[in-house]
């Protein structure tokens, strides 16, 4: 562990110096554009608005926390090949905070999608003060900020190919726009006093403004906050008192958390199924319908409409 650390750390260093290899700008109109990312809802964009004109490389896959992730020497190398990197900012990549302002002092086009969002649309979190929820994802709306950012960087970076990038972010847009009325219409078959997600952190908070949920979660809004005893009681409390019939696992979040809770509601005499697994900071796997920003937000509606309806 330590040698790895050390190995980054160096690696970090030598960026900072200008001693790794560069690619070279001039020959961009002449080649694929290279482009790394963290999360997998992020590298879905660059496919999407990039097309053909770009090799993304995501280093984050499924099952992957972003809050908790440590780069390895070979991100770093991986960022450094880059000919533009973009991430989602507002510290949810937060051990990765110096790797990203290194590349900015060498020069490296580097980019929080989040950046031009007005703050007055985002959710200011509790645990960390002045700072705000950076599941921004969960909100349609607002993901389509993340469309226009990363659509307006590309064709300043490749200007030849504006025209590409900025069609492929239009025809995206507007199956954002459907899967915003879609995630709308299939929450209003849920009762209204049933609409209450609980799940293992609190990463549904833009979910539950955009669409009319009430969320509760059993971390904060970062896995990097634990969880004790007295959170899984309260939540149980909470469950029992409302007779909620269904609270959710997370692909990113061990499963153990959400089973705690369970087991708490149970001990109270009352019992709540676990009503399915929610993808929330990382995709599915590729080549499944999850594997997509589109099919992740679909999957994880139908599932909870399913429990709680």
């Amino acid at each position: 562990m330590v040698r790895t650390a050390g190995a980054v750390f160096l690696a970090i260093m030598m960026i900072g110096c200008g001693t790794l290899a560069r690619p070279a700008q001039s020959d961009l109109s002449l080649r694929k554009l290279r482009v790394t990312t963290t999360v997998g809802m992020l590298t879905d964009i660059i496919k999407n608005v990039g097309g053909d004109r770009v090799e993304v490389t995501g280093l984050m896959g499924p099952g992957v926390d972003p809050h908790l992730y440590k780069p390895s020497t070979g991100d770093v190398f991986k960022l450094d090949r880059a000919d533009i990197i973009f991430y989602v900012g507002l510290h949810l990549e937060g051990r990765m905070a110096e790797l990203f302002e290194k590349m900015v002092e060498a020069g490296k086009p580097t980019f929080a999608v989040s950046e031009e969002i007005d703050r007055s649309r985002l959710r200011k979190v509790a645990e960390f003060e002045g700072s705000y929820d950076p599941h921004i994802w969960f909100d349609v709306t607002l993901w389509k900020e993340a469309v226009r950012k990363v659509a307006k960087e590309l064709s300043y970076l490749d200007p030849e190919s504006r025209a590409s990038y900025e069609r492929n972010a239009e025809a995206y847009l507007a199956q954002l726009d459907e899967l915003d009325a879609y995630v709308a219409a299939r929450i209003a078959e849920i009762p209204e006093l049933s609409r209450v997600l609980i799940t293992a952190h609190d990463a549904f908070g833009y979910f539950g403004g955009r669409y009319g949920v009430e969320v509760r979660g059993l971390q904060g809004t970062s896995t990097a906050t634990e969880a004790g005893a007295r959170n899984v009681q309260e939540l149980a409390r909470l469950i029992v008192e409302r007779k909620i019939k269904a609270i959710f696992v997370e692909s990113s979040v061990p499963r153990a958390t959400i089973e705690a809770v369970q087991a708490a509601v149970q001990a109270r005499g009352w019992n709540v199924e676990i009503g399915g697994e929610l993808f929330s900071d990382a995709m599915g796997d590729e080549g499944t319908p999850e594997g997509t920003y589109i099919g992740m937000v679909r999957h994880n509606v139908d599932t909870i409409v399913q429990a709680l309806r």
